[in-house]
Formats: structure tokens, sequence, C-alpha cells
């Protein structure tokens, strides 16, 4: 595209600049022929009205006018003599002196007319060489005599010539000039398209991290900008889908690990009981066995389709009432909490309104109690509690367990991920409850975080837009 618009402005350029000159050469010759012509008209007026005295002296001395002719136009040629200038007479329509330089020009185009009046004709004559002709006959009583002056013109179109030249030279140099100026001119003008064509090409192959420089605010700015808030943008959303890609072959790594431990004993009990000699305890122990490992499998299939269900659908909203959440979760979980003799409290000093979805809330809480007991000891304690904190409510739920470290905490949240893969599976943990309290939060515009140290114990920590308060309340 450079080439041809560079070639396209260099040819209208050459039209322009060549008419432009033949304009002015055109102009240039046309005043010096006109001056050439006022030259030729003033000395065939001088040398008339001389001669005409002259011829007037004869004709009163009783001499013959036309004998005497040559004698008389003598003093007139020696003084045009170098000049390149020439002169004629007529008389009667004949010519009765011719100078050398009239004799040269050979046939003129308007012969000598005594009709012609005291009128002066002005042509030029170019058969041989560019001469300027001034005819003109003289006034009564002399008017069968006239007067040819030849003017030459080769003088003048030399100079033109030359000055045409030296035109066209400049004009060649000033093209030369202009040539490189615009050569110059369209590698700063295209130099952003260039930019952007070697960005474009890096983009293509994968190089998200090229940037366009620009300076102003000019359209070419205004593209540059636009170029690398969109590359910005693909860039973006290019490591968002392969975050997601890894994140989804992850899970199905970890769903395919996770799987194959139940299937695998599910098989090999299956496979015992088909193949051995075992007493009615034994295969009793291995049923037992086999329909723990596949009502964890169940609870697997659950929670995965909980978590689909949570991206598919629509939150509905009402005003939920923290301690209508506590009490519930209290029904469900006071038995859990029994079963592995852990201390479980409520503490909610005065009541609060969140906005969400009951039954996600009830989930979500469970959990991170279920969670909580699964990392503590027994005879250890959880704590559930609820306060205000600026401009949140805040849901907190402590143990004093095992407690994790950093690396595991920026971890937790993964799908099928287990601070203690072997206590976890004893208590038949699949690994998915925090991952489906993640997508809980996400849909209330909550937060999820932890607190951890190892040996120490966890406390996770929700927090939710404020709310209206309502009365106090007093600890479970």
């Amino acid at each position: 595209m450079k080439k041809r618009t560079f070639f396209v402005m260099l040819i209208l350029f050459l039209i322009f600049l060549n008419s432009m000159i033949l304009l002015v050469s055109t102009a240039i010759l046309n005043d010096k022929l006109s001056a050439a012509k006022d030259k030729c008209l003033a000395e065939h007026y001088v040398i008339a009205s001389s001669l005409i005295g002259d011829i007037q002296a004869l004709e009163q001395r009783g001499n013959n006018v036309e004998e005497n002719m040559d004698k008389l136009m003598s003093s007139y040629s020696r003084y045009l003599q170098g000049k390149g200038d020439g002169l004629a007479v007529a008389f009667s329509g004949e010519w009765i002196y011719e100078s050398s330089e009239f004799m040269q020009a050979g046939n003129m185009i308007v012969p000598p007319d005594t009709d012609c009046g005291q009128e002066r004709v002005v042509y030029m004559e170019n058969e041989t060489s560019p001469i300027l002709c001034v005819y003109g006959s003289f006034p009564a009583p002399w008017q069968d005599f006239g007067l040819m002056y030849i003017g030459n013109l080769s003088d003048t179109l030399s100079s033109w010539r030359h000055t045409k030249d030296i035109l066209f030279l400049m004009g060649a140099v000033m093209m030369l000039v202009m040539a490189l100026f615009l050569f110059q001119f369209l590698n700063i003008i295209f130099r952003p398209l260039r930019q952007i064509s070697s960005a474009s090409t890096k983009i293509a192959n994968g190089d998200y991290k090229s940037r366009l420089s620009f300076q102003g605010k000019d359209e070419v700015a205004s593209v540059a900008y636009n170029f690398n808030l969109m590359v910005e943008q693909v860039e973006t959303q290019i490591q968002h889908l392969q975050d997601i890609a890894e994140q989804k072959q992850q899970f199905i790594d970890n769903f395919s690990h996770e799987l194959r431990i139940p299937l695998t004993a599910i098989y090999g009990y299956a496979e015992y009981i088909q193949k051995a000699s075992i007493s009615e305890e034994e295969r009793y122990e291995c049923t037992q066995f086999i329909m723990l490992e596949c009502n964890r499998l169940q609870n697997m299939a659950y929670q995965l389709l909980d978590m689909a269900l949570l991206r598919r659908e629509e939150m509905k909203e009402e005003d939920c009432s923290v301690a209508v959440l506590f009490e519930q979760s209290e029904k469900v979980m006071h038995i859990r909490a029994a079963e592995k003799r852990i201390n479980l409290s409520y503490i909610m000093p005065q009541n609060f309104l969140i906005r969400g979805n009951m039954d996600q809330l009830l989930i979500l809480l469970n959990n991170l109690i279920d969670n909580a007991m699964k990392a503590s000891q027994p005879e250890g304690e959880v704590c559930v509690s609820v306060y205000a904190e600026e401009s949140n409510i805040v849901v907190e739920v402590e143990d004093h367990g095992i407690g994790m470290e950093p690396e595991q905490i920026s971890h937790i949240k993964e799908a099928f991920y287990r601070v203690d893969k072997a206590r976890s599976r004893a208590a038949g943990g699949t690994g998915l409850g925090l991952s489906i309290c993640e997508k809980i939060v996400q849909l209330h515009h909550a937060e999820l975080t932890f607190v951890s140290e190892k040996g120490k114990g966890t406390i996770v920590k929700l927090y939710f837009p404020q709310a209206v308060k309502e009365k106090s309340f007093t600890s479970l």
C-alpha cells in the first residue's frame, strides 16, 4: 500500500509540476514574442519615417527614386548589420530592394501589397527559421511604396529555450527532492500501520504481550490506544479460558482419581466375595464396606449435581433471618456433633437479616461446620457466631483442630482437594464441600476467607452485605 501511494502521489506531483512548467514556459514565450513584436514595429516605424523623408528629398532634386533605392537603403542595412534583421522595399507590387537577410528568408507568406494602405501587417514565418515580419505601405503620395522589416527571432527563441531548460531542470531537482520527502513522509505516516501489522502478527502467533507506543490525541493515537485495549482484553480472555481449561482438566483428573479409589475397592471386595470361601461374618463386613463406598459415590454424585444446579439456576432472594438459619443448622448438626463428641455452640448477640436463599445458606453453613468437625479431635469445640463489622454481616465458624499451612489455604476451595486425604476419606468426605460453598458465596455476593495456623485451628469468615438489624438474642 505504501509503494502504491508513493507512486500515485509522485505521478500526480509530476503531472502538476510539468503542467505548471509548460504554462510558465508558454507565458514566457508569449511575453518574449510580444516584446519582439513591439521592437519590430518600433524599428519599422522609425525606418519608414526616415525613408519617406529621403524619398521626398530625392524627388525634389529630380532624381529617380527606384534607381537610387539601393543607395538610400545602404545606410539602413548597415544600421541593421549584425542584428540579423533584414529590410525590403516594394514598389507597385514588385520588390525593388532586398537585403541579404531578406533573401535568406525565402518566400514570404504575405506578398507586398500596395492596397494595404498605411496599416502594418505583422506575421511570423517559420518555414526555414523563425522570423517576425512587419510590412506597411507609405502614405500618399508614396502609397505605391511599401517597407518590409524582418526581425530575427533566433536569439529570442534561444533565450526562451534556455529558460525552459532551466525550468525543467529545476523541476527535475524538485521532483527528486519531492520523492525523497514523500518517501520519508510516507514512512512516518505508515509507521503505526507497520507497528500494528507487526503486533498483529505476533498476536496471531500467540504472543499477547505486544503493545503499540503512541503519543498525542490524533486518529492514529486513538487507533493505537484501542488496539492496545483490544489486545489486553484478548489476553485477559485467553488467560481466563486457559485458567478455565486448566481447572476443568484438574477437575477431571481429581474426579478420575476420586472415582478410581472406591471403584477399585468395590471391585476387589466383590471379587473376593465371589471367589473366596468366607464366613457369613466376613461376607457381612465386605458388603458393609461395599455399601460404604457406594454411599460415598452417591454423595459425590449429589454434590456434583448441586454444583451443576448452582451454576445454572438463578437464586430466589428473600430476607433470611440469621436466627432461623442458626436454629435449623443446630437441629441438623447437633446429632453429628454428638456422634463425634464435639461441643458445638452458636453465639448470636443480636439477629440480622441476610438477603439470599435460606436453603443455600443452610447448605453453606452446615458444610463449614462439618469441615470444622472433621478437623477437630474428640472433645473438641466448634463455635458459630455472627456479628456486624463495618458494612458487613460476618458469620464465623471457629475450630481448634489440625489447622492448615498457607499453601493449603490457597488450594482449599478447589474441587476434590483435601488437607488430610486419609482423615477425609475415613470421614466419608469427597473434597467438594468448599467448592459448593464458594459457588453459594458468589451467588450471594459475599466473601469467604480462612485464617488458620497449623496445629492451632481455623477460623472461617463469611462476609455478607449489611442488612436490617432485629432485636437482641442470647446464645443458643
